[in-house]
């Protein structure tokens, strides 16, 4: 698999450990919530299932069923929340609230191309509540030790795993949003505009977000 993006130089700072391993979960279609690296596979939607429009721009409601939008993008959903909370075992619950969300909500996105980047909102937003209870959970000690293998590509080599490891490891104890904002931005690869549009919040916090959480990577390493 590849390596994640090299930063920009402004992005310095935030030089990922991460950067070192593409993290890919098993079975990932395609992982950016941005849209799909030229180089991975993508979902694709045949053209006879592709959802429409009617003139009046609401949605055919045959083509945005659960079980549709489940099948078509549950892959791409389970990706993402692989990653942003680095344990297989939280993915399965994540993907069901996503798709109860959808059921509510899908029908109000009125561009059937917007579809996949909403789910990629809404998994972050299920995704950061996720790791808000699970710092609680940290914090009062109830957290289960936890191994990060499934998250990382089976082709790293021992030294590899292990700095991937530890890396999520000390993302456990960052605030959610901070590590969501780190995370979108140096696992998943994404731009800092895509960073704040998925994690609702403006560019500059964004940016902060990031700094922050690279500052507490920093300092977790130097400590080593």
């Amino acid at each position: 698999m590849k390596p994640t993006k090299t930063t920009s130089p402004e992005m310095s700072r935030e030089q990922p450990a991460v950067s070192l391993v593409r993290l890919v979960p098993p079975s990932a279609p395609d992982s950016s919530p941005s849209g799909p690296r030229a180089s991975e596979p993508r979902i694709s939607i045949a053209s006879e299932e592709r959802v429409s429009t009617a003139p009046d721009g609401s949605l055919i409601e045959h083509a945005l069923d659960l079980d549709s939008l489940f099948r078509r993008y549950a892959p791409y959903v389970a990706a993402i929340a692989h990653r942003l909370l680095g344990r297989e075992e939280d993915v399965d619950d994540t993907i069901q609230e996503v798709f109860v969300a959808a059921v509510r909500g899908v029908h109000a996105v009125r561009d059937p191309a917007a579809i996949r980047g909403w789910l990629a909102r809404v998994t972050v937003r299920v995704a950061r509540q996720r790791l808000r209870r699970r710092r609680a959970r940290v914090f009062l000690g109830l957290d289960e030790p936890v191994v990060y293998d499934s998250v990382i590509d089976k082709s790293a080599s021992a030294e590899q795993r292990a700095l991937v490891a530890r890396v999520y490891k000390i993302l456990d104890g960052i605030p959610a949003n901070e590590r969501i904002a780190w995370s979108l931005r140096h696992i998943e690869g994404e731009p800092l505009e895509s960073v704040a549009s998925l994690a609702g919040c403006s560019l500059a916090t964004a940016k902060r977000r990031i700094a922050a959480a690279a500052a507490r990577l920093e300092e977790a390493f130097g400590d080593v």
